[in-house]
């Protein structure tokens, strides 16, 4: 006698990784243990009617700032984690630019322990760069996914001005078998940009344009290169936004070197005469870009030259978002709960396909962070899983988020494309719009270690 299992979600559309089939899943605890017909699925507790939905791999978004602690004011884990759910999103992966910043094994474990107790969705965590490599290690054995560093300023005990010394780390960071995520803008140039700038007393959007250049970008991305081949670490570029810095990744990509890249929807749909007419909501680093660069981004999702899309969702009270200066400005997009949605709506009016988006937003952030068992649907996997519905048409209103910022360069878009379901290890999450489970619910998820 076969023994039900604990969940079956039946007639749906279900995105293999080789085609779409009407079939149904079987769930069983955490994972999927089979995919098909529904006269071929074993009984179950309890069963889920998708009335012909699209259930797509659960979303894995690499570059999410959850807040929390004493920045808990712009975002905690909880609020977090359900914009996460509210936007398909399965898993996300914590950046460490926080207050205290993550970057030694006990802000590293006190981070983890509080949001266990908080996240509903599987939450994986970066770490800045510890003052002694060595700490490296120990860091890597609490769980961090991977390391971030800033080429801009420093963020954490590693100065990214000390050449040898983040070499070195870099190489403690390849021997752990881990990667290093960078924010590729050159310090240098940077600050020698903003010494002009400050000469003529300038603070206005022009100002940070030409701080934040092109020019800063693409010499950040070339160093992160440097760095990479003199320490055989894999390095991730985060948020790319000009067509010249990809061009510089597809160089040393095509020459073997172990590089991979990432981009947000707002640098795809979104360019500078965009920023010039809303304003300091859209202001984010690195900045909206020319046209013919975002051009150039989706041409290139879409033709697989872009391993990852991630939000960079960058939570901040409105009112830090308000600043006669530009200086004074909070830069970042709250935008974890519109990536899937923006996306599938690229899908709908034919900018990218919808493979694109399961490659770049499931498969590949699984691959490269070695997420095991997770972005794609097959059975022995988890049950991290999106139901979507494509013909769905609403407008997006950021007072409806669950994000604490309630703000978005997107307020008003009419799109094509929602996630209705989103379920984390097998538990339904969103429903709806609607988070129905506890904080906790989610998991931490530790580095070669499953679950904490």
């Amino acid at each position: 006698m076969n023994l039900a299992v604990d969940l079956i979600l039946k007639n749906a559309k279900v995105y293999l990784p080789e085609k779409i089939v009407e079939a149904g899943i079987a769930i069983d605890g955490e994972r999927i243990v089979k995919v098909a017909k529904e006269a071929n699925l074993p009984s179950a507790s309890e069963k889920i009617d998708l009335d012909g939905l699209l259930i797509l791999p659960g979303i894995i978004d690499v570059h999410v700032h959850l807040r929390d602690q004493e920045l808990s004011y712009k975002e905690d884990f909880y609020s977090g984690t359900c914009a996460a759910a509210n936007g398909g999103v399965s898993l996300v992966v914590d950046m460490p630019n926080n207050k205290p910043v993550t970057m030694d094994s006990k802000t590293l474990r006190e981070r983890m322990e509080l949001a266990s107790k908080k996240v509903v969705v599987n939450t994986a965590f970066y770490s800045a760069f510890p003052e002694n490599t060595r700490e490296i290690k120990h860091i890597t054995g609490v769980g961090a996914r991977a390391f971030k560093i800033f080429l801009s300023h420093k963020v954490g005990g590693l100065n990214p001005d000390d050449e040898n010394a983040v070499i070195d780390a870099f190489k403690e960071v390849a021997e752990n078998g881990l990667l290093v995520a960078v924010h590729a803008e050159d310090g240098f140039l940077l600050r020698r940009k903003i010494e002009e700038i400050s000469l003529e007393n300038r603070d206005d959007l022009d100002a940070y344009l030409e701080v934040h250049s092109p020019e800063a970008e693409v010499k950040g991305i070339k160093r992160a290169i440097g760095l990479m081949r003199k320490s055989n670490v894999h390095v991730h570029i985060c948020h790319v936004s000009v067509a010249d810095g990809l061009k510089a990744i597809l160089g040393a990509k095509s020459d073997g070197y172990p590089i991979t890249c990432e981009i947000t929807p707002h640098h795809l749909l979104l360019s500078e005469k965009y920023l010039r007419r809303i304003g300091n909501i859209a202001l984010t680093n690195p900045p909206l870009r020319s046209l013919s660069d975002a051009s150039y981004l989706r041409w290139a999702l879409e033709n697989n030259l872009i391993d990852i899309v991630a939000s960079d969702h960058a939570p901040h009270a409105i009112f830090e978002k308000d600043a006669s200066s530009i200086w004074n400005v909070s830069a970042g997009i709250a935008g974890i709960e519109t990536m899937l949605p923006l996306m599938l709506n690229m899908v709908n009016i034919g900018q990218i396909s919808l493979p694109t988006l399961v490659r770049s937003l499931s498969e590949k952030p699984s691959r490269i962070f070695e997420f095991k068992d997770r972005g794609r649907i097959m059975e022995g996997a988890y049950a991290d899983l999106v139901v979507v519905d494509l013909k769905k048409e609403w407008t997006i209103d950021s007072t409806e988020f669950y994000s604490k910022a309630k703000f978005s360069p997107f307020d008003g878009w009419r799109i094509k494309g929602k996630p209705v379901k989103t379920f984390t290890n097998g538990i339904l999450v969103m429903d709806e719009g609607e988070i129905i489970v506890k904080p906790g619910s989610g998991k931490v998820i530790g580095w070669q270690r499953g679950f904490i």
